[in-house]
């Protein structure tokens, strides 16, 4: 079986640090004993000369030189030999100043000139060294001897086996292994610890797994169309896709920044950060209507999902006005065909006059709206848009009045946006008149200088003070949830809106009962030279009433 290099995080992660430990005990010992050598030897030849030093200093040793022969039984040889079995020197060797031996451990060599050159020491130099002799390699110490004027009359030359020191640095080995390998066992369970723990976080995956994982998390999260949004357990985002950052209105700077910071307080804050729970939670932001989920993570971060829902929102409110629209149609083909049935009655009993008088009534009641909105609201949108809303007012049995003080130029630098500010409002205001007794809704615009000041009241309940600035939250709604969607974002919108362009959305109580929303929309209208063309509309937002 072939042994390869293992794949696995834990097991890459173990061998390498075991290597790695082991390579350091291996090199800090060698780099322990490598001084320690050194040192014993440096020792041993201060020892020798410290003996060789103390051994010429003896009393009557120099004199004994001068007046005494070189035999194995002299005062000379017998000083040497005790001196060398008191400090267990190798030997203790006595020379004149020719270099001739008076003391060696080997009688036999008494007598003869010493193996090693003792030039330096007989010329007053104190030497130290390691060096090959007649007894082997040893650490000698030489010092020169001298009588009592001072003259040089010979030397002292001991020596240390060089096997004793060989014997100190081979007996401090083992206790230095023991050590050595102490350290290397608390470095492997060290490391086997963290090799376990960086198993159990990397759920035992290769690195390769881990690179292509990576590599497939960086493609599926820029590539999927949902927004995505990490956090840590200190509420600071994480990570960021592409279509969060185009949702949020962020960018890639904003990656390890707090989330407050980052966004700023609001709703859409509140629900990344989970202080708003549930599941698919309705949120705006700028001009979009999101729906977020939120995950927490184990490490006590969570991720957050962001999905747009603003073009579905305009579609369900374009499918709950063509709803309404389909309704009212339906509606005035009953109508239509009793009063052609009527007509058809009337020209069959030859009453042409009063055929004739009454299709102009039935004509004119439309006309006269039509022309009456048509003169007070002069931009063609919110005038087609109006007498849509009256049409389906009338339909509903409510009544869709212009305010006697409307007036309203044609020149919106926005209209779109105008028409969903406005499309909201009487859309609530008509759901806020259902079932009541004298169902009426009561649209006023006026421009003054630039600023377009938009007021709708109806005869509804009206909104308790408590829930005035509720009920712009987005996600917060009295009424039931639509087939299509979620309810609270069609006021939130408004105010949005309104504010983006420094404006503000208001309710109040309407004198005589039911609710006044005001919306006042500064730098919404062109001066009166000029006039924004189709493409110079501003930001336009969808959404559905409360």
């Amino acid at each position: 079986m072939r042994i390869g290099w293992p794949r696995r995080v834990f097991s890459q992660v173990l061998l390498t640090q075991l290597v790695i430990a082991a390579g350091v005990t291996a090199l800090a010992t060698g780099l322990f004993l490598a001084p320690l050598s050194a040192q014993l030897d440096d020792q041993a030849m201060r020892r020798a000369l410290a003996i060789a030093q103390t051994t010429a200093a003896r009393p009557g040793l120099a004199d004994a030189v001068g007046t005494t022969r070189p035999t194995p039984h002299g005062p000379v040889q017998g000083e040497a030999e005790r001196v060398r079995r008191s400090t267990g020197a190798e030997y203790v060797v006595i020379m004149d100043d020719h270099g001739v031996r008076w003391s060696h451990p080997s009688p036999d060599r008494i007598g003869r000139h010493v193996s090693t050159d003792p030039s330096r020491a007989l010329a007053g130099h104190e030497v130290m060294q390691i060096d090959n002799g007649t007894l082997g390699r040893s650490a000698r110490g030489k010092v020169p001897l001298r009588d009592g004027e001072g003259g040089i009359v010979g030397a002292v030359s001991v020596g240390i086996a060089y096997e004793s020191v060989r014997d100190r640095l081979l007996a401090v080995v083992p206790g230095l292994l023991v050590y050595a390998g102490g350290a290397l066992a608390v470095a492997a369970l060290a490391s086997y610890v963290v090799s376990r723990r960086l198993q159990r976080r990397t759920h035992d995956l290769a690195f390769s797994d881990i690179s292509a994982l990576l590599a497939e998390r960086e493609a599926m999260l820029h590539g999927i169309r949902e927004g995505v949004v990490a956090l840590d357990a200190r509420g600071r985002i994480r990570l960021l896709n592409d279509e969060a950052q185009r949702l949020l209105g962020l960018d890639a700077r904003d990656t390890g920044r707090p989330l407050d910071e980052a966004l700023g307080p609001g709703r859409t804050t509140d629900v990344l950060a989970g202080r708003v729970t549930g599941e698919d939670l309705l949120t705006v932001s700028a001009n979009r209507v999101l729906v977020a989920n939120r995950m927490p993570t184990d490490d006590g971060g969570a991720v957050a999902t962001l999905r747009d829902r603003t073009e579905l929102e305009r579609l369900g409110r374009e499918l709950d006005g063509t709803h309404g629209l389909i309704d009212a149609l339906r509606a005035q083909d009953h109508e239509h065909a009793n009063r052609l049935h009527t007509l058809l009655g009337l020209l069959e009993l030859g009453l042409h006059d009063e055929a004739v008088e009454f299709v102009t009534e039935a004509v004119g009641v439309h006309r006269a709206t039509a022309e009456q909105v048509a003169e007070q609201v002069r931009d063609p949108l919110l005038a087609a848009l109006l007498v849509g809303k009256a049409t389906v007012a009338a339909e509903r049995g409510a009544a869709l009045r212009i305010g006697p003080r409307t007036s309203f130029p044609d020149r919106v630098v926005d209209p779109r946006g105008l028409v969903t500010v406005l499309g909201n409002l009487v859309d609530n205001a008509l759901d806020a008149t259902a079932g009541t007794p004298r169902p009426e809704v009561e649209v006023e615009l006026r421009a003054e200088g630039r600023t377009a000041v938009l007021r709708v009241g109806d005869r509804g309940p009206g909104v308790p003070p408590e829930h005035r600035e509720l009920i712009f939250t987005e996600g917060w709604s009295t009424k039931e949830r639509p087939p299509h969607g979620g309810r609270g974002i069609g006021l939130a919108l408004v105010r949005r809106l309104a504010e983006r362009q420094g404006g503000s959305a208001t309710v109040a109580d309407r004198e005589g009962g039911g609710a006044e929303f005001t919306v006042v929309l500064p730098e919404a209208l062109a001066t009166a030279t000029a006039r924004p063309g189709p493409d110079e509309a501003g930001l336009t937002a969808t959404g559905e009433t409360r």
